[in-house]
């Protein structure tokens, strides 16, 4: 039986031994975590593109891209922090949150551009008829393909703010609209009132947040919505960017490409149905190019997806009910853009090392929902981080697992979302009882727990439940020993 919280190293205890150290453990991590509460303050950020001109209806000037010359914008930002994480908040340039430090380790988690450069003007792929990438997370709505508001001034709002919580908002309602829009994009104003909340609470490690949107109209409404994440999560904040080590973790079987990225499944076993089973394109390094899937048919229920770095174990997680959003979409410019990357400044270039990870309320783009007249649709998510954990196979608002059985042992990784909170951790193979005991988690670097396993127990149960010590369920699971 061996636990793994304080150190990387992997530590072995005789069974009497164990259990006191991790007492002793979960004692002094307490009292050193005491809480510091969460702050919110006003900033600047500069972010640098090449020069171009748009259009009072943001549409692109015909002629006006230089990419020789890099003109320096500065945006207005909203700081959100605890003890854990540094959150930075661009409302006046797509309602986003661009960035997530994680504070024990230091790295970043989203990617954000250094230097914008326009793209697929005239190609009819874009509302505006072209795009350019900043990073973060952002709603994207009514259309897809970054919809029609990523480049627009959302509102600002503080909600709440005491020691314990900030909340805020950032707001946009669709009553405009591009006439020169592609054809296969909504022509008309949809009306649609979109409120992106945000909160940090003192003492979680992660980030929630909530898309509402409603229909102040009284007629049902055809739209499109998608929360785009662009992901990378592990990096050195001054140079974020996605590295060969990069996994997308979800937890699907298949996924389709639209004909155009059929490239992407060359190699990875049909599923059938045209479709291709999710192995080889979950890592970074697989992607040949730039390119499209979907997970197929959508994401069954799963209630989590990211990206994990396995060159420093360190990943951001979405969790979600995606009932409400079933579509998983997934987009990379290719493996080459990292292996091939070049100095942005001096060489400007849209293709960048990221992974982009998509929420939608319909499996694939261009594939309608409906608002119903004076209807709403909340989207409640967590961003968490985590560390020192290679896979999640179950996650919820209080704990990301990573659980695992073979012939020998039970493996476990866990993140707790609220570090400082003393847990329990059992777990069993029918009535015996493999581990039972007090963990502190470790939020530097993350919680591995490894129990033997006597012979002859193929095919079993075995059941895992991350408790408070007063006996409240925060999370379970169950494994088969393989």
């Amino acid at each position: 039986m061996a636990i793994h919280a304080p150190s990387r190293n992997l530590v072995r205890f005789s069974v009497a031994v164990l259990s006191a150290t991790v007492a002793l453990h979960a004692v002094a991590g307490t009292a050193s975590l005491a809480s510091d509460g969460v702050s919110l303050r006003e900033s600047t950020i500069s972010w640098s593109t090449v020069k171009y001109a748009t259009s009072a209806e943001n549409g692109f000037v015909g002629g006006s891209l230089d990419k020789k010359t890099i003109v320096d914008r500065t945006f207005k930002t909203h700081v959100l922090e605890n003890r854990y994480l540094k959150v930075t908040l661009v409302p006046e340039f797509g309602g986003r949150i661009l960035s997530i430090v994680y504070k024990p380790t230091g790295h970043e988690q989203l990617y954000r551009n250094e230097v914008g450069v326009p793209y697929g003007m005239s190609a009819g792929v874009f509302y505006y008829d072209w795009l350019m990438v900043y990073g973060g997370i952002f709603p994207t709505f009514p259309d897809p393909e970054h919809g029609r508001t990523w480049l627009k001034p959302w509102d600002f709002k503080v909600v709440k703010e005491s020691a314990g919580e900030v909340t805020v908002s950032m707001s946009i309602k669709d009553d405009f609209a591009y006439p020169a829009a592609p054809t296969q994009f909504f022509k008309e104003v949809t009306g649609i009132e979109a409120t992106y909340y945000v909160t940090l609470k003192a003492d979680r490690a992660a980030l929630d947040a909530r898309v509402v949107l409603r229909n102040p109209q009284a007629r049902t409404i055809d739209y499109e919505y998608w929360t785009c994440t662009t992901l990378a999560p592990g990096s050195d904040p001054n140079n974020p960017k996605t590295t060969g080590g990069a996994e997308i973790i979800a937890p699907i079987q298949a996924y389709s490409t639209p004909r155009w990225s059929a490239n992407l499944s060359e190699g990875d076993e049909s599923a059938g149905a045209g479709r291709s089973r999710f192995e080889k394109l979950r890592h970074f390094r697989n992607w040949p190019t730039m390119g499209i899937a979907y997970a197929a048919p959508d994401m069954q229920g799963g209630n989590f997806w990211g990206v994990i770095n396995h060159d420093n174990e360190e990943g951001i997680i979405r969790i979600a009910d995606n009932t409400v959003t079933p579509g998983l979409k997934m987009w990379t410019w290719g493996f080459p853009s990292f292996t091939n990357e070049t100095d942005a400044r001096k060489d400007p270039n849209e293709a960048r090392p990221y992974v982009e990870l998509w929420a939608g309320v319909s499996d694939q783009f261009f594939h309608r929902a409906q608002l119903p007249a004076q209807g709403e649709v909340s989207i409640p998510e967590t961003y968490s981080p985590t560390v020192g954990m290679s896979n999640v196979t179950a996650a919820n608002e209080n704990i990301l697992i990573n659980l695992s059985a073979e012939a020998a042992s039970v493996n476990l990784q866990f993140f707790s979302i609220e570090p400082a909170m003393l847990l329990r951790v059992r777990l069993r193979r029918g009535d015996a009882i493999l581990f039972n005991d007090a963990v502190t988690a470790d939020p530097k670097n993350g919680n591995r727990i490894s129990v033997g396993v006597p012979a002859g127990g193929s095919g079993e149960q075995v059941r895992l439940t991350i408790t408070t010590p007063e006996g409240k369920e925060l999370i379970a699971a169950e494994t088969k020993i393989k």
